[in-house]
């Protein structure tokens, strides 16, 4: 049950219960101030008779000495002379002790209890006007704070997804000091905090990136004058991955700002697929289900079939199979498939899986293949078929879609 319809229903329980509480508070009341003007009544009214009765020794006003149908109880009340009053079917009795005998007087109190259910009825109405205001009230009252958290769900949804400008603030609306507004205040300050120290992090390891690039262009051209040995072949080949390090890590830290912006033209993606696998990795397979022109930058894509097949090759086992179907890439091998870790929380930089398929490399590859797919607005999952394996499937936006 959502947090809008707890509360509608929470409101809506007090509400019975106050409406309930106060009908039978009222009805008691009025009852028992019913039966007490009656009470007062007939024991004036008796004392009257009893005043006549005592002069004339006649019973007058309605009274009767010695009536059979006094109740019990009350005849027991008044035998030592004593007056008292019986409410018993619908009658009020009055009676008093007097020489031995019994002076009583019966009124009807269909009257009163006419008048009690009439209040009654009353009462009904009103409870039931009280719940169906009060259920509504909580109904307007759920849907609003209700509407506010699911903005601010939303903002923060945004703002996870890198819209910087978003504050969650803002999106919810209002201008008062509620709970939703506190917490929407601290989720902004939260996300700016975060948000700020994300940017120093980024920063520094762009400026060490870009600061390593000077002395290993030095260090590159050193290598190469070394002779052509084995030594000098391993020092120019760690220069190599050194620099292809670098490299990785500047395009992270490009990705990382959100402004990377792609270069759209048509793509027909069968024939750009069989050129590139067959430059990139001659070994794997390639299978055409349907072709598709997609509006794509051709460098950004390369980039990412280029990753998916080094990751393919290097962590997997043959066959690497590479389908095209449609606007999708799906890049496919026999190995042991991706790390649990992987498929649950994402490629992340630097961080490897614990099996052999993370084994080697800095992390960076299909980091920078997700940010590389999230320029060119596609998606890359990432997934273990039941058969086995590992599998990449890059879906890039049809042709009218991108081209809006």
């Amino acid at each position: 049950m959502s947090l809008r319809w707890r509360i509608s229903a929470v409101v809506t329980v007090v509400s019975v219960a106050v409406a309930v509480a106060l009908s039978l508070t009222v009805h008691f009341a009025f009852a028992y101030k019913q039966a007490d003007e009656a009470r007062k009544l007939q024991i004036d009214r008796i004392d009257l008779a009893l005043r006549e009765f005592v002069r004339t020794g006649q019973p007058t006003f309605g009274s009767r000495l010695d009536d059979p149908r006094v109740p019990a109880a009350l005849r027991q009340a008044v035998r030592d002379g004593d007056r008292a009053t019986e409410l018993s079917g619908g009658r009020i009795w009055a009676a008093v002790g007097v020489d031995g005998h019994i002076l009583s007087l019966r009124s009807s109190y269909r009257d009163r209890t006419s008048d009690l259910a009439s209040l009654d009825r009353v009462l009904i109405i009103g409870a039931a006007g009280v719940v169906v205001c009060g259920a509504g009230v909580g109904v307007l009252i759920g849907a609003r704070l209700s509407r506010r958290l699911r903005r601010a769900a939303d903002a923060a949804r945004r703002v996870t997804a890198g819209e910087r400008s978003i504050r969650v603030r803002a999106a919810i609306g209002g201008s008062g000091r509620d709970e939703a507004a506190e917490l929407a205040t601290a989720v902004d300050a939260m996300a700016d905090a975060l948000q700020a120290r994300l940017d120093a992090e980024r920063r520094v390891t762009a400026d060490i990136a870009h600061e390593l690039r000077t002395p290993l262009t030095g260090l590159s051209a050193a290598a190469d004058l070394l002779p052509a040995d084995r030594p000098g072949e391993l020092v120019r080949d760690r220069v190599r991955a050194l620099r292809s390090l670098v490299e990785d890590v500047l395009e992270v830290a490009r990705l990382d700002t959100a402004t990377q912006r792609a270069d759209l033209t048509e793509v027909p993606l069968g024939a750009f697929a069989a050129r590139r696998v067959a430059a990139l990795a001659p070994a794997a397979e390639l299978r055409v289900i349907g072709d598709e022109v997609v509006v794509t930058d051709p460098r950004r894509l390369e980039r990412i079939l280029a990753n998916l097949l080094t990751n393919a090759t290097k962590h997997g086992l043959a066959p690497v199979v590479v389908e095209v179907d449609g606007p999708r890439i799906r890049v496919v091998d026999a190995g042991p498939g991706f790390p649990a870790t992987l498929l649950r929380e994402g490629p992340s930089r630097f961080r490897k899986g614990t099996d052999d398929r993370a084994a080697g490399g800095h992390g960076l590859g299909l980091t920078i293949a997700m940010g590389q797919a999230a320029v060119l607005g596609a998606s890359l999952t990432l997934s273990n078929p039941e058969a086995g394996g590992a599998m990449a499937e890059l879906r890039l936006p049809s042709g009218a879609s991108a081209a809006g």
